[in-house]
């Protein structure tokens, strides 16, 4: 009998559900947005990508890339922002991550703006869709189509090339204090699967990690998404553990941590190119 009540139950919701999504699909499209401040590097990136840079009015300081992005109105960092500076560029589309203050998100919607809430990509699938997602939102759909295209053309490309080829064991780490390791939950581990690696954390989440755990899996590669002294003092702390292969192989390589933890389609396939130099020897 409850099993009859849960299945009916079910079959309600999505009923209800399916009624929701109609009456949204009949709704118009809203208006394109002519000024647009974005919270996320990656989404700034895309957005000169999809070719939508005029619109841009306000950018946080972590914004870097494309170079011509670091000109424009600065508003904060990704977490932290000038709620006020905002609110005089008047935009009439924000776009946030779930790590701004949700706060912040809050006082801005509460003036009238619009708030649009990224989520951070699993994979180089979810990364896809929320680009399609964003080009919606600015009116470049056929742009942003063309660019996925072009992308998964050239992993697919990518893959015949690695296939058959040894398959190394690789340790990413995207922290230091503590050591953070990349796990099968985040799209960093669809970097390694595609250049024809494995990825020694794969069975768990993002989280703190043990050196010791590294140790014991022994890794044929260590990648640390850090650049510059941060990222040689990683390096030299590895060093000690003389019994690693990566050690001995002195296979321990620093990454561009923007373009591994912040990739727009087109930068996650140069990222992929890059580590089957690292992994393979080849272009």
């Amino acid at each position: 009998m409850k099993a009859k009540k849960y299945i009916g139950a079910a079959i309600l919701s999505c009923a209800f559900s399916l009624l929701i999504l109609g009456h949204a699909l009949a709704l118009p499209k809203p208006p394109v947005p002519q000024r647009i401040v974005s919270l996320v590097p990656n989404i700034t990136e895309e957005l000169y990508l999809l070719g939508a840079q005029d619109h841009i009015v306000g950018v946080t300081i972590y914004c870097q890339r494309p170079p011509e992005a670091q000109s424009k109105e600065r508003v904060g960092a990704v977490v932290e922002v000038n709620v006020e500076k905002i609110m005089s560029l008047q935009p009439d589309l924000v776009i946030a991550s779930p790590l701004t203050d949700h706060k912040q998100i809050q006082k801005l919607r509460d003036v009238g703006l619009r708030v649009e809430i990224f989520q951070p990509p699993q994979d180089f699938k979810a990364l896809n869709n929320g680009f399609l997602q964003l080009s919606f939102l600015v009116g470049r759909e056929k742009e942003a189509s063309e660019i996925i295209k072009r992308a998964e053309g050239e992993l697919n490309s990518i893959k015949g090339r690695v296939r058959g080829l040894p398959r190394p064991r690789v340790f990413i780490q995207i922290g230091a204090r503590p050591l953070v390791a990349a796990g099968g939950d985040s799209f960093i581990d669809d970097f390694i699967s595609y250049a024809g690696g494995v990825n020694i954390a794969h069975e768990v989440k993002t989280s703190v990690y043990s050196r010791e755990e590294v140790v014991q899996r022994d890794p044929d590669i260590i990648l640390i998404a850090k650049m510059g002294v941060a990222g040689e003092d990683e390096k030299d702390a590895w060093l000690k553990y003389k019994t690693i292969k990566a050690v001995q192989e002195r296979t321990i390589y620093t990454v561009d941590p923007y373009r591994f933890c912040s990739p727009t389609p087109l930068s996650f396939v140069e990222q992929v190119k890059e580590l089957v130099r690292l992994f393979h020897g080849v272009e």
